[in-house]
């Protein structure tokens, strides 16, 4: 594997590889290769981020799986209250070799297209479609534009936590991201709202985050002015 990367000719005044201690970025890397080094690091707890022959690999901290986790315990409570079916995928690895872009969110979710997804095995972007709603943790700053990954392969929704702020990201009609106070998936949860739980949770265990929160959202939803949760399409 070193070799093949090794014969991989560098443009000119560029470093092959700039990296630190948590992340490496190859430059003029091909789609085979990325392929190969995906299926050899399969299990080793790495994030691989391609995009047009640059490759990213990062190592996840304790920090970046723990913000993933408390999100993603936040985000079942609310399916939960709104009675809103979904699926999580988790880091499920998108692709698009006809775009030259893959990667893995932190978390990620079928709520509008789950019942095009519903017993699939195996997700192909060229068949079905993206997650609806993907988590980014950003503690530990990507060199890549993630988010402009994401725009390319088709995700309607993302959250970005950079460790201090929550925001919300919109695919609009001409394919680009804007920043939203509210989520489409539950418009009834002020997003600025969620980081007080979040930061409960770094405080305490997350039982007593869940049960706190389930709380709020239930008084929160009770309240005549909550907006509605969407349907699911089909779900």
């Amino acid at each position: 594997m070193t070799g093949t990367l090794t014969q991989i000719p560098a443009k000119p005044n560029r470093a092959p590889w700039t990296g630190d201690a948590q992340r490496l970025l190859l430059h003029n890397i091909r789609w085979q290769t990325y392929q190969t080094l995906l299926q050899s690091l399969e299990g080793q707890h790495l994030r691989l981020t391609y995009d047009r022959g640059n490759l990213e690999i990062m190592t996840l901290s304790p920090e970046h799986v723990g913000y993933k986790n408390l999100l993603r315990c936040l985000i079942l409570v609310l399916a939960e209250e709104l009675n809103l079916p979904l699926k999580n995928l988790g880091s499920t690895t998108y692709q698009r070799e006809d775009l030259e872009r893959a990667l893995e969110p932190d978390e990620c979710w079928y709520i509008r297209n789950l019942s095009l997804i519903r017993g699939r095995r195996r997700i192909d972007l060229t068949r079905d479609p993206p997650p609806d709603l993907v988590v980014e943790i950003d503690v530990t700053h990507s060199s890549l534009d993630r988010l402009s990954i994401y725009a390319a392969l088709g995700v309607g929704e993302v959250w970005r936590f950079d460790g201090e702020n929550l925001r919300v990201y919109c695919r609009g009609s001409e394919g680009r991201y804007e920043e939203s106070d509210y989520s489409p998936t539950f418009p009834a949860v002020p997003v600025a709202d969620l980081i007080r739980f979040v930061r409960q949770g770094e405080a305490e265990d997350d039982t007593s985050m869940v049960r706190a929160f389930r709380v709020w959202v239930r008084a929160l939803l009770a309240k005549p002015s909550s907006r509605t949760a969407p349907q699911p399409e089909g779900g």
